[in-house]
């Protein structure tokens, strides 16, 4: 059985990773007969967002992997302890925390760095020959991770696609239930809310992406 990495980055779409498209990668995983494993970085979220509002929850702090262990129903590792030789393939869904706490792109957008240990995990299994999947936001990620010339997309926001190609990465416009795939570095990417206007639409992105992730495995 094939097992697969989950990167998390929280949990909830403002700080955090995106809940919906979190769990409809996981269910999607299991749906092609394969299993998963989620770990998050053992770091402080950049700021607290009250969901509820939309606003910072000001004097809150809040532990990504603690967060995301929400998400995971408790069974998550610190990516730290993550070793790329345990795993098939690589899936990072979106929500700002991929922008706010795997990298600072929200913050810095081409000017930012990423997360040190997501940088040394994401390498490895790329490596390694692995694929690797990018859902939402978290494609911002893709010339950092992997080297100018890659390719990718985040749908057709034109200030994230010119922060892309600026930081030498090559963005392709997509629809949200489209896929990008850079065959040469196994990388996949879709829009999912990015564009999404429901869990649906969301979902016809995210499945393709995760059925052709597992394919590349």
């Amino acid at each position: 059985m094939k097992k697969i990495a989950v990167i998390l980055s929280g949990c909830g779409v403002y700080d955090g990773a995106e809940i919906y498209e979190s769990v409809l990668t996981l269910l999607r995983i299991e749906q092609n007969n394969a299993s998963y494993q989620c770990m998050a970085p053992d770091i402080e979220q950049l700021h607290v967002i009250n969901h509820l509002k939309g606003e910072v929850a000001e004097g809150e702090r809040r532990n990504v992997l603690i967060e995301a262990a929400r998400l995971a129903r408790g069974d998550i590792i610190d990516l730290a302890s993550a070793d790329a030789a345990d795993y098939d393939a690589l899936i990072i869904p979106g929500g700002f925390g991929a922008a706010k706490n795997l990298s600072d792109f929200a913050v810095n957008g081409s000017d930012c760095g990423v997360n040190a240990e997501v940088k040394r995990f994401t390498q490895a299994i790329h490596a390694a020959a692995k694929p690797v999947g990018l859902i939402c936001i978290a494609p911002a990620m893709t010339p950092l991770l992997f080297g100018e010339g890659a390719t990718c997309t985040i749908g057709n926001d034109a200030d994230t696609a010119a922060a892309i190609e600026a930081m030498g990465g090559q963005h392709r416009n997509a629809c949200v239930d489209e896929i990008v795939v850079d065959a040469e570095r196994k990388l996949v990417t879709t829009p999912a809310y990015m564009l999404a206007g429901s869990i649906s639409e969301a979902a016809s992105g995210i499945n393709k992406l995760v059925d052709e992730v597992i394919a590349l495995a």
